[in-house]
């Protein structure tokens, strides 16, 4: 029997709390793994929800500060697409959607479950966001306000199987100059579970 709600983390730290009430996968890092473990699971036990917790870093003027939790209002494949002359094409521009239909889908997928109080769009990346120039250019080209590596791949498949997804997460660190010791990411993934499960456990009761 599928279970009502699936959680994907990317690594073991980010779900060691959640374990012990509710189902979790731990994909791996990156969108390749994100999308494989996800799909092995709904394969195998089915789900009706699949959330996504863990860590992600803030934009410039995103106003998120480390330590802060908030959720995807939406996800966007930040980097796929093509490079051009004349700036980034992304996948609406080369004429490519990802999912087909009458609504076609292309870099950014919408999202419709929210266990936090504040929304923001997040952004997927394949290569992490190491100098203050280009997060710059990606939180003014995507919108975004945080960055990670797994979101939109779960987003994806979460749309080709027909199951909502939804997606928090802590903030533990600044996107720009690469600086590890602003990092504060045991913090950021205490505080995502703790949250997620407040959330669950007023869903269950409301």
């Amino acid at each position: 029997m599928a279970v009502d709600l699936v959680v994907c983390v990317a690594t073991e730290m980010e779900g060691e709390l959640l374990r012990p009430h509710l189902p979790v996968v731990c994909t791996g890092v990156g969108a390749v793994n994100a999308a494989c473990g996800l799909t092995r699971y709904l394969e195998r036990e089915g789900a009706r929800a699949v959330v996504v917790c863990g860590i992600g870093g803030a934009y410039p003027g995103s106003g998120l500060p480390v330590g802060s939790v908030v959720c995807a209002a939406s996800e966007c494949y930040g980097d796929l697409g093509a490079n051009s002359p004349d700036g980034f094409l992304d996948m609406q521009a080369l004429g490519f959607p990802l999912v087909s239909g009458p609504a076609p889908i292309y870099n950014v997928f919408p999202l419709r479950i929210f266990p936090a109080e504040r929304r923001v769009p997040f952004v997927t990346v394949n290569t992490c966001t190491g100098d203050n120039a280009t997060a710059v250019s990606i939180a003014a080209r995507t919108g975004g306000c945080v960055e990670n590596m797994e979101g939109a791949a779960i987003a994806h498949v979460a749309t080709l199987f027909g199951i909502p997804a939804g997606e928090i997460r802590g903030i533990s660190n600044p996107v720009g100059n690469r600086d590890r010791g602003a990092w504060r990411v045991r913090e950021a993934a205490i505080a995502a579970q703790e949250a997620l499960l407040m959330a669950w456990r007023q869903a269950g009761t409301s």
